[in-house]
């Protein structure tokens, strides 16, 4: 019994070793953790977030829905605001959709989403002209999680710089 208890000791003193020298690593801190963020909107493709063109924000939709909702119109009102300064810009509003559902259901639902948001857009004062729609449905998703955060985050119109 001594015997094993010589082996096996010595080699639960190297395991335990190596297992506790694994946890030394540095974690990132808060500032660093901002710092990375920062470079990563300002990086040199112009996006921002979702797929949007800087300064321009995404805007985001409840489950089946297409209407513009009141959380959302300040988002709306940025892109107006830049779109009305910037009289040559023109951009593509980009209708996405979760995965569920079928993809000719969400295909439709990403259109009525980007039109929603082109007729909101004009409503402010942005030329029709300088502005098309395309629907992605759920082709062009950007989180693949199973869970309401990532559905939500894919529920969303994209405005890119043409």
């Amino acid at each position: 019994m001594w015997r094993n208890v010589r082996v096996a000791l010595p080699a639960l003193v190297c395991v335990s070793l190596l297992t506790l020298s694994g946890c030394g690593t540095k974690k990132a801190t808060d500032a660093e953790m901002k710092a990375g963020e920062e470079s990563l909107d300002s990086n040199s493709t112009g996006i921002s977030e979702g797929r949007t063109s800087a300064p321009m924000l995404p805007v985001y939709f409840e489950f089946d829905a297409s209407d513009i909702k009141s959380d959302q119109e300040s988002r709306i009102q940025v892109n107006a605001d830049f779109l009305n300064k910037k009289q040559d810009v023109n951009i593509r509003i980009e209708g996405n959709c979760d995965p569920r559902g079928t993809n000719e259901y969400n295909m439709a639902l990403g259109e009525r989403r980007a039109l929603a948001a082109k007729k909101y857009l004009m409503n402010l004062g942005v030329a029709e002209s300088r502005m098309s729609t395309v629907s992605y449905g759920e082709e062009r998703i950007l989180l693949h999680g199973h869970d309401e955060l990532s559905w939500a985050q894919n529920r969303r119109d994209d405005f890119v710089i043409e």
